[in-house]
């Protein structure tokens, strides 16, 4: 699993490594039902403490996007389908609000949006 911690970043490391394993998750690279590392190896991997990797997993828990198997460790949710599904439209509709935004900035009109969407979309 590949987490990259920022020290210069506003955001507590537990929820950036959270944000990054939801990211995977969203993205297919993290499959339905598949485990995770135990929190004690991603801390060592990380180079964090193991309440800080515990926390990002229980955030993730409290999301619904993992679950705690006792004695067996964190997996991802199968019954996320919906959820990933919600958060892949959230995440679209904000990259599209910031490509409307420098449209705007632009002087694009909605008619020329809409074109070049219609054109990316058929490719």
């Amino acid at each position: 699993m590949d987490i990259i911690i920022s020290n210069s970043c506003s955001e507590p490391i537990y929820r950036q490594i959270s944000q990054q394993i939801k990211k995977q998750i969203l993205s297919g690279s993290l499959k339905d039902e598949e485990m995770l590392p135990s929190i004690r190896l991603l801390a060592k991997e990380l180079q964090v403490s193991v309440i800080t990797t515990k926390k990002a997993y229980e955030e993730l828990e409290n999301e619904g996007v993992v679950v705690s198997v006792h004695g067996k460790g964190f997996f991802v949710s199968s019954n996320n389908s919906e959820i990933i599904k919600e958060k892949k439209k959230q995440m679209i509709e904000d990259r599209l609000s910031q490509a409307i935004d420098e449209c705007k900035l632009l002087g694009i009109q909605v008619d020329e949006i809409i074109e070049m969407i219609k054109l990316l979309y058929d490719e």
